[in-house]
């Protein structure tokens, strides 16, 4: 008796958190969460913050303007006296694969609008306005979502390959068929007595002198017998009589290569020819420094806005690392992993479960089930205690679209059986040193 009366004297209470109506004012609502009643939750109006724009800005691309390559004036013709002039036929050109270069124009395509290029963000888009894909002064294309791959100096099916692996590091479907759309880094150039002097593209297939001939209008020359067709490659002069050209059919399948300049001549003058050649040389040369200084500058611009960009997130960052930043919290108490304020996402809603598991859920051993609640103020100063029942683990897909806004809380009460062991652990030290006082006695 007289440790009972010690005990009950001593002071020692237990006080166990729970939701309910009794020891506050508040006019509380205790609702359980069901299919229907979440939808009711999720009625109160709420837009995350969003992220601010530096997040969402890129550094953009660009492409380095330039003078389409053209063909210089053709060199004076003077007017003289047939000379006998010397067949001297190129070299074959040996087959082999197109190889994939600088301003060459590539397209995927995909076998429905439900595939690859649906899923690669603005993919389709982009090659609607730009007509596929253009390689770079770099030799590279710029796919939106997977980033630059490196094309230049490929084969079709290399190219293909290389697409292929960034396309699955991006995580896409790599479902799709790569084909060159326009060709424009290798190029046979034809002038002279021609009608409309050209550029010839080599493609898939190599060009032949008629065809090239043919793509710049035919030859324009009042007299056949002072025509002179050359071709000029790698440094040396290669020349047909025009008379020999159309009397041979096969000068006229002679295939040409990237960097040969035909040139169909009313003279004789090699001089003349080779000043024509010089001329084409020194302006592609130019045009390709331009070039080169332009894609320098361009990449400088780059670096700076990409420098700009990183600094202004790493302040907004650091910011919000100080607590400095707006934000919107929930918060999380009674028999959780970790009772603390949490913030809402930015862009996007925030469930229930998302809470919970977030903070490492409830404890399983102390924490009850079937008693976790929302606490959430309205504006008219009622507190609507919404109550989710898990003893039953498939309610718990009710948590996943419960939305949470600006300062919920998220409580879980014990288990009643947690509270009785609270206080027996409270109270047997007081017990012990009862006893122990009474047998001194």
């Amino acid at each position: 008796m007289t440790a009972i009366f010690l005990l009950s004297g001593c002071g020692i209470t237990y006080v166990n958190p729970e939701v309910g109506l009794r020891n506050t004012t508040a006019n509380v609502n205790v609702v359980e969460i069901t299919t229907r009643t979440v939808q009711i939750a999720n009625q109160s109006s709420y837009t995350p913050k969003s992220l601010p724009e530096v997040f969402y800005a890129a550094t953009g691309g660009g492409s380095v303007a330039g003078a389409g390559l053209g063909l210089p004036a053709q060199p004076y013709v003077p007017n003289e006296q047939r000379r006998d002039a010397t067949l001297r036929l190129p070299p074959p050109v040996e087959p082999g694969a197109y190889e994939i270069g600088v301003g060459d124009v590539v397209l995927l395509a995909t076998k429905g609008a439900s595939s690859t290029v649906e899923e690669l963000s603005g993919l389709l888009a982009a090659q609607n306005q730009r007509q596929g894909y253009t390689v770079r002064d770099d030799g590279t294309i710029s796919i939106p979502d997977v980033g630059t791959v490196q094309l230049s100096g490929l084969t079709l099916e290399e190219a293909e390959a290389e697409v292929f692996q960034a396309i699955v590091e991006a995580g896409f479907n790599p479902s799709f068929s790569l084909e060159v759309a326009e060709f424009n880094s290798k190029l046979v150039a034809v002038g002279g007595a021609v009608r409309q002097p050209a550029l010839v593209p080599i493609t898939l297939t190599r060009p032949e002198l008629g065809q090239a001939i043919v793509a710049a209008g035919g030859i324009a020359v009042p007299d056949e017998e002072f025509a002179l067709i050359r071709i000029y490659r790698d440094g040396t002069l290669y020349q047909i009589p025009y008379e020999q050209y159309l009397s041979n059919p096969d000068y006229r399948n002679i295939a040409l290569t990237a960097g040969d300049a035909v040139y169909v001549d009313t003279t004789y003058d090699l001089d003349r020819a080779l000043q024509f050649y010089s001329q084409q040389i020194d302006v592609i040369a130019l045009r390709q420094n331009t070039q080169a200084a332009a894609l320098q500058q361009l990449q400088t611009e780059i670096s700076l806005r990409r420098a700009a960009l990183n600094e202004q997130r790493e302040n907004f960052q650091a910011r919000t690392d100080l607590d400095a930043e707006a934000r919107d919290y929930v918060y999380l108490a009674g028999e959780v992993g970790d009772q603390s304020r949490i913030p809402l996402p930015y862009g996007r809603q925030a469930s229930l479960a998302d809470v919970l598991y977030l903070a490492g859920g409830f404890e399983l051993e102390t924490g009850n089930p079937r008693e976790i609640y929302v606490m959430r103020l309205t504006d008219e100063n009622t507190v609507i205690a919404w109550r989710l029942n898990a003893a039953n683990v498939i309610n718990l897909t009710l948590a996943t679209q419960f939305e949470m806004r600006p300062n919920d809380v998220v409580f879980v009460e014990m288990q009643p059986i947690t509270a009785w062991n609270r206080a027996v652990s409270q109270a047997l030290p007081n017990i012990v040193s009862i006893a122990n006082v009474a047998n001194d006695n």
